[in-house]
């Protein structure tokens, strides 16, 4: 199995030289969060997902168990949870109100990427508890923030998101559930929600469900969907609240969670939001969701680099083209090949650009939240998160794929074997382009919601970023990157002005260009950073440093994807300009 070793110098990396973690923690009055206590955080969080969760990342696959309700985690799951929750990682960024640390979003993120990229299973159990949190904090009445909140952010309770149903999938306009008003105030919900992670497991005391369901006077379609907090068991006595676990799913992947179908058979519920609200404020779950599963597809990419390159240094065969590399030895190793480095540094790009995407979108994050930012500061936050969520988790996921397929790749026939851990990182990555709306479902809130919707005024925003950073660099090193960049920022508007025109006179056209006008953006937002990194690790050669071959190597790194993965959007862009005809020539019947 992989040996994971926590980056923890790529995050300081990133997180300071790159992204300015120092200013922007001053900016937004998170004094606390000074560079010794991140470092201590990154640190310490290191050492536990590599002692404690990495360990149990291969064993984990066995899968949990499931007996007339009753959900058993993998062992050792539940002993690691404990340790988590009394080593307080938990409660990191949270209120101090309800027992946080009230330490910064952008830093929680930091440290869900250690647990991420050491046993994602694992991960999502805690992970998905702070959306529920999240969900309560923003939504919820006094009342329930007293109720939840506490156990939420010490992570006694845990939580999920309850939407999807057998007959509905992504399009929630068609739930049945129903929620039955009480004299008391509260609510009776029956239904039946599948797909729901973490759903039923035995590490925590009771889990909070984040449940959508309809009122009696509902109406139809997604303006008549409310939301609702049904605890596993009563907050106040902890009984049994009718919430029963029919059954936990058979997957490809993500053996070591909970992957639940949960009945709810007159549970007791409380409504949190408006009535007929509840889709506009699942989306703060949602959205917080969004940005996790794309850490998957980066943390995959991290995890098979780390397994492919100590691989590939290791395993001879061959000899290199040019001549012997190791001469001494009966062959080369592996590393020496092209398309071994072609592989290895596929990998790497995604991982590295990839957590510097996810640490940029959280510190968004931390600015729309801060309560000195001014209205203005968070209109243009708002905007350019808006248009990065979905690039994000679509991109980073597709790529991470595909990272995660090149990492087994590398080992050869060794990577279809389970005993190497390179196949479960594939299987459990497949799941990461499905979950919290798949691919299209992006590439449509993308183009359709985000640009078109607004006709390309929140994208503006995120090219304004880009334009300025290329204005700022052009008189450095830099033209390698920053003229290409410049290129692709400047077209990427034109071509959005192109299909809009075509989605005038038919509406499928948005639909038939959405996937590749995505990846695209994924490809040029993901050039972006590369070119901060580049930046970056230019700027630290310049002021002088004992560890040059490192910054050096952030170069070389940078100019592979200019030259290597880049170029893909080009294909990108053809597609998506070629219109919708072809997609539509087959009748239904010709299929």
């Amino acid at each position: 199995m992989p040996d994971f070793r926590a980056p923890t110098k790529d995050i300081q990396f990133v997180l300071y030289d790159v992204l300015g973690a120092e200013q922007h923690y001053q900016r937004i009055g998170a004094e606390e969060a000074t560079r010794d206590l991140v470092e201590a955080v990154v640190n310490e969080g290191g050492k536990f997902a590599e002692e404690i969760l990495a360990p149990l990342y291969q064993s984990g696959d066995k899968g949990c168990e499931f007996n007339d309700g009753v959900v058993t985690t993998p062992a050792g799951f539940k002993e690691a949870y404990q340790q988590f929750v009394e080593g307080g990682w938990p409660a990191l960024a949270g209120d101090p109100e309800y027992g946080g640390q009230g330490l910064p979003e952008s830093l929680s993120v930091a440290l869900n990427e250690l647990v991420s990229t050491a046993n994602w299973s694992w991960g999502m159990y805690p992970g998905l508890s702070h959306g529920a949190k999240q969900t309560v904090s923003q939504y919820g009445t006094e009342e329930q923030k007293q109720t939840y909140l506490g156990k939420l952010t010490s992570g006694e309770w845990t939580g999920t998101m309850c939407l999807t149903e057998p007959h509905c999938g992504t399009d929630l306009g068609l739930l049945k559930t129903r929620a039955e008003p009480q004299a008391d105030g509260s609510y009776r919900i029956n239904g039946t929600k599948i797909f729901i992670s973490a759903g039923e497991h035995d590490m925590a005391e009771n889990i909070v469900h984040i449940v959508l369901a309809r009122l009696p006077d509902a109406p139809a379609g997604t303006k008549g969907i409310s939301l609702f907090i049904v605890p596993k068991k009563s907050a106040d006595t902890l009984e049994h609240n009718n919430v029963n676990c029919g059954s936990i799913e058979h997957k490809m992947g993500i053996h070591g969670n909970a992957t639940a179908v949960l009945n709810f058979d007159d549970a007791q519920a409380f409504l949190i939001g408006p009535p007929n609200g509840g889709l506009r404020c699942m989306f703060t779950f949602m959205n917080f969701a969004r940005l996790g599963t794309a850490l998957q597809g980066m943390a995959a990419a991290e995890l098979s680099y780390q397994g492919s390159l100590a691989y590939a240094k290791d395993r001879l065969a061959m000899r290199a083209l040019s001549g012997p590399a190791a001469p001494e030895k009966p062959a080369d190793p592996i590393i020496v090949h092209p398309d071994v480095r072609r592989m290895l540094l596929s990998q790497r790009v995604v991982a590295e650009g990839g957590r510097a995407m996810i640490y940029y979108c959280a510190m968004l994050g931390d600015i729309l939240h801060a309560e000195n930012s001014s209205a203005e500061e968070k209109e243009e936050v708002d905007a350019i998160m808006s248009v990065l969520t979905p690039i994000a988790k679509a991109f980073l996921t597709e790529t991470g794929y595909e990272a995660a397929n090149l990492g087994l790749q590398v080992f050869g026939g060794h990577g279809y074997i389970a005993e190497w851990g390179m196949e479960q990182i594939v299987r459990d990555t497949r799941i990461s382009t499905l979950y919290e709306g798949t691919t299209g479902i992006q590439a449509l809130d993308l183009i359709g919601r985000k640009v078109l919707g607004d006709r390309g005024k929140q994208l503006r925003y995120w090219t304004r970023i880009i334009h300025r950073f290329c204005r700022d660099n052009e008189n450095r090193k830099m033209q390698e990157f920053i003229k290409p960049l410049r290129r692709y920022y400047k077209e990427w508007g034109g071509f959005t002005n192109k299909i809009g025109l075509k989605a005038m006179k038919n509406a499928d056209e948005v639909g038939a260009a959405a996937y590749d006008y995505l990846m695209y953006s994924g490809y040029v937002s993901m050039a972006y950073f590369w070119a901060t990194i580049a930046d970056a690790a230019y700027r630290k050669l310049e002021e002088g440093t004992d560890d040059a071959e490192y910054y050096q190597g952030k170069i070389k790194t940078a100019r592979f994807y200019f030259k290597k993965l880049l170029p893909r959007a080009k294909m990108h862009k053809e597609v998506m300009l070629s219109g919708g005809k072809t997609v539509f020539d087959l009748a239904e019947g010709e299929f």
